[in-house]
Formats: structure tokens, C-alpha cells, sequence
């Protein structure tokens, strides 16, 4: 696996991991990758700063030093060679090339409120699968009775929408659905 950091056409940075750098440049030659923010597909990779340690007990910008087996160790404050981290809170100490994590407790919250939404949302509201965004500007027009819909939409018709002044909202999460 490898994480790239990625930039799109109108800007926007974000990471992500794909299988090999074979398999970024087969998705991204089929258009298959997309701005996590504005779902653009013109998607490119973003400098990025290679993360390298220098030896077997060097501690990495997260306080981690090497095992014997490979894995990585919390380091005691008595092995620090000095503060490896910015203060702030927890998300933040990351260090230099790392990706910020939420703390373990935080973490749990926002899973939690987010488990909270997608439940409110399905029950109060109807899935209209890949109809979405017909189904949107229809009750936009008054072709079709208002209610709360969710579904569906390729970015090229959630753009549309928007354009047209019809108003949308991504969810933060997808539909649940079973791959095999």
C-alpha cells in the first residue's frame, strides 16, 4: 500500500491510499479517481516529503523508535531525544509527513455522531438510489411531492444541481452496500 498526497484542478489537497503506484496511474488514466472535495477528476499527485529514518533506534517524528521484529515501539521519556512534536493537542502531534489522527476518545465521538446522522437520515428519509438527482430536480419543479431524499449523484450531476439553484448537501458517509 501506498499513501500519495493528491492535489486537484481547482486546488484542493487531500491523501489517499492506493494498492501500488501502478494502481494510482490506472485510476487515474480511467478517470477513477476524484477530488474528495469538489469530485473533480483531474487528480494529480502533490509533492510529497518522503518519510525516512536514519538508523535502527532513530525515532521517528511521531516518537517511535524500531523493534527487533520491524514494528514500531512508543519511545519512554527517558529514550527522547527531545520533543519530536509541536504542542497542541493530540491530533496535531503528528509530526512532519505524518497524516493527523484524532485522538482514540475523539475518534470514537465523531464515529459515533456520524453513526447518529447516517441512523437520522435513513429513517426520515427515502433512498432514491441512483435517481437522485432526477428525483431532486423533479421536486424542484413541482413535478413530484417535496420530501426529504437521499442517493446518489455522479459529481457532474450534483454540480448541475447546484448550479441550477437546487439545494443539495453531500453526506459524509455512502450507502452500505455488500461487495461480494
Amino acid at each position: 500500500m501506498i499513501n500519495y498526497s493528491l492535489k486537484c484542478a481547482e486546488g484542493h489537497s487531500f491523501d489517499s491510499w492506493f494498492q501500488s503506484a501502478a494502481a494510482f496511474d490506472k485510476l487515474a488514466a480511467a478517470g477513477l479517481v476524484s477530488c474528495s472535495f469538489c469530485g473533480s477528476t483531474k487528480v494529480e499527485k502533490a509533492i510529497m516529503a518522503p518519510r525516512v529514518r536514519t538508523g535502527r533506534k532513530a525515532v521517528s517524528g511521531i516518537g517511535e523508535r524500531e523493534t527487533r521484529e520491524g514494528a514500531a515501539a512508543p519511545v519512554t521519556a527517558d529514550e527522547s531525544p527531545g520533543p519530536a512534536t509541536a504542542p497542541g493537542p493530540a491530533s496535531a502531534q503528528a509530526g512532519p509527513g505524518a497524516l493527523s489522527t484524532p485522538a482514540d476518545a475523539q475518534a470514537a465521538e465523531m464515529a459515533k455522531a456520524l453513526g447518529e446522522m447516517r441512523r437520522q437520515v435513513e429513517e426520515n428519509s427515502d433512498y432514491v438510489g441512483k435517481d437522485f438527482a432526477s428525483e431532486a430536480r423533479a421536486m424542484h419543479l413541482g413535478d413530484s411531492p417535496e420530501r426529504a431524499i437521499y442517493g446518489e449523484a455522479k459529481p457532474e450531476e450534483a454540480k448541475a444541481l447546484i448550479e441550477d439553484g437546487i439545494p443539495v448537501l453531500p453526506l459524509p458517509f455512502g450507502r452500505t452496500r455488500k461487495t461480494n
